[in-house]
């Protein structure tokens, strides 16, 4: 896990990250669906290019990992579906119920289009990878994928209310398996199986 400021309060830099996160995810959208003239795409690009070269300046290299909280927890910076600095993530804010259910409701717009109108169906792997996974991890344990089986029953559409959720069915051993869906308004679109493998700690 990278973590390139230390002795920083992560939930400071939130503050100023998530919001940069959010408009950048903004400008993705409306880069998809503008209709602007070649001119005003031009100036939009150069003020686009400006503002990259200038946040480039102090860019650290490679992934960013997670950052840890003063209490012992950690904040997903870059990850792709839940990374709060991640322009290309949702991104998604996951839910843990006591009785083992995870879940997560959201909306997805024009950046994660595949058939025209609805969800690419990738994306809609991507979301429930994330949220199965979530529901296998175990503090201290994380869970990596193995398998992941994917049924899709029906488009997925856009710019509509979904929802992600999974839980654990069994466990054997290191392996955990997981089922879990996800829905829209009008019931599951995709339904999804997985078997996740917590790394086996190495003898104290």
């Amino acid at each position: 896990m990278h973590d390139h400021t230390p002795c920083v309060d992560p939930s400071q830099l939130q503050s100023v990250y998530a919001p940069l996160a959010e408009s950048i995810r903004r400008l993705i959208d409306v880069s998809i669906r503008t209709e602007a003239e070649p001119a005003a795409a031009a100036a939009a690009r150069a003020k686009i290019d400006a503002a990259a070269a200038e946040l480039g300046e102090t860019a650290q290299p490679g992934p960013v990992g997670v950052r840890h909280m003063p209490d012992g927890g950690t904040i997903a910076w870059g990850n792709a579906v839940v990374g709060v600095r991640n322009p290309l993530a949702p991104p998604l804010v996951v839910h843990h119920d006591a009785d083992g259910l995870v879940w997560s409701e959201f909306t997805l717009g024009a950046a994660y289009e595949g058939p025209p109108g609805h969800v690419h169906g990738g994306v809609c792997a991507l979301v429930l990878d994330h949220v199965l996974g979530a529901a296998a991890h175990q503090p201290g344990r994380p869970a990596y994928t193995g398998t992941l089986t994917l049924r899709y029953r029906r488009p997925t559409a856009l710019e509509r209310p979904l929802r992600a959720q999974a839980r654990v069915g069994r466990t054997e051993g290191v392996k955990a398996f997981v089922v879990g869906h996800l829905a829209d308004q009008d019931g599951v679109t995709v339904e999804a199986e997985g078997v996740f493998i917590h790394p086996r700690q190495a003898p104290a």
